[in-house]
């Protein structure tokens, strides 16, 4: 069986008919213009497809307000102090997007006068643009033809071509299909129509077939089994590690760290750890000496490659004494404006709660 069946489609009506259903249905994003307002402002596309990079529209409005707030614009966010970066960062997971985006934005001040390139080549040698984001903002930023492929795109497309072949090796046939109904004009709006699809629609469980606006030429709904589609290898178990995090106050303040700036969660601040990390559990010794009362709750947390489960430990530090080691004393009553990483937050909280400070 070929890898892609070319059924009997026509991609001009493919496109047309999916452009009339987005020019009506389009979703209401606050990166986004409505389709008759003409091109995004490059900024705010480069802005969300990073912050969108394995993460959900939900999670990312918020993020997106945020910084648009904060940086309007690409010479700002470029004159940002890193840390307060990465603080407005924190919680949204995936820490060297942030790094990139002030990487890339200080490339775009530089060197391209604080405006985006339009070129999809110019684009893919900016820090942390891939080959997606370079056709998503080429396209939607700047109406370039390109082609636009996402986890939406790839299951709307493995559905409208009874694509068999498994992610990950399907994905230059999903190119190679993507691009043979890709239209000439309004590409941007034709990948914004296909995300769109693949987000309500074309549903990874139980699809809304009978209201598709491209039904008439899926492969998938002819053979009566959309949710067959895409095909994925069996998935490896993600290793779990576990670890302790240490929580040290004195006087209405926390001891927190600066990470290192490579590794996980480089650069953040956090609360001291026993050093584990994606590949080995950590050593169980405690930073400093001190008498250490182990409170009863974990706390679980789940990475890209690996789960870790971290215990908790809980001292008092003396007021006349030096701080123990690099870090600085934050205050409890702003530990929320620390930026801590997601899995150093619900350590604090479980602190907290517990009331064991």
């Amino acid at each position: 069986m070929p890898a892609v069946q070319h059924a009997d489609q026509n991609s001009g009506d493919i496109a047309r008919r999916l452009l009339a259903h987005y020019d009506v249905h389009a979703r209401t994003l606050p990166w986004r213009k409505p389709p008759e307002e003409g091109y995004a402002d490059p900024y705010h596309v480069w802005l969300s497809e990073i912050m969108l990079q394995q993460t959900t529209v939900a999670a990312v409005g918020a993020y997106f307000r945020k910084f648009t707030q904060m940086w309007p614009n690409f010479a700002a966010l470029a004159a940002a102090d890193d840390a307060d970066v990465m603080a407005a960062w924190a919680g949204l997971g995936y820490y060297a997007r942030a790094r990139n985006l002030l990487k890339c934005a200080r490339v775009v001040v530089a060197e391209y006068q604080g405006q985006l390139p339009s070129y999809e080549a110019d684009l893919l040698r900016l820090p942390g643009i891939g080959p997606y984001t370079a056709a998503a903002i080429a396209a939607i930023a700047f109406g370039r033809r390109a082609v636009v492929v996402d986890a939406n795109v790839e299951r709307v497309v493995s559905r409208l071509f009874a694509i068999t072949t498994p992610l990950p090796q399907s994905k230059p046939f999903i190119r190679e299909a993507t691009e043979s109904i890709t239209p000439e004009l309004r590409s941007g709006d034709f990948a914004q129509a296909m995300m769109d699809l693949g987000a309500g629609i074309c549903s990874v469980r139980s699809p809304s077939c009978l209201i598709c606006p491209i039904s008439f030429a899926c492969a998938a709904f002819r053979a009566g089994d959309p949710e067959r589609y895409p095909a994925k290898l069996p998935k490896t178990p993600k290793p779990h590690r576990t670890g302790h995090v240490y929580w040290i106050e004195r006087d209405g303040h926390v001891w927190l760290l600066r990470r290192n700036d490579r590794g996980l969660l480089a650069g953040m601040r956090a609360l001291p750890d026993d050093g584990w990390t994606a590949r080995v559990d950590g050593n169980a010794m405690p930073p400093v000496p001190a008498s250490w009362q182990k409170l009863p709750t974990q706390v679980a947390h789940v990475f890209t490659h690996f789960s870790l489960t971290l215990d908790i430990a809980v001292t008092s530090w003396p007021a006349d004494a030096e701080g123990p080691g690099a870090g600085e004393w934050w205050p409890l009553k702003s530990l929320d404006k620390a930026g801590l990483p997601t899995v150093f937050r619900k350590a604090s909280e479980a602190v907290l709660n517990a009331g064991e400070r």
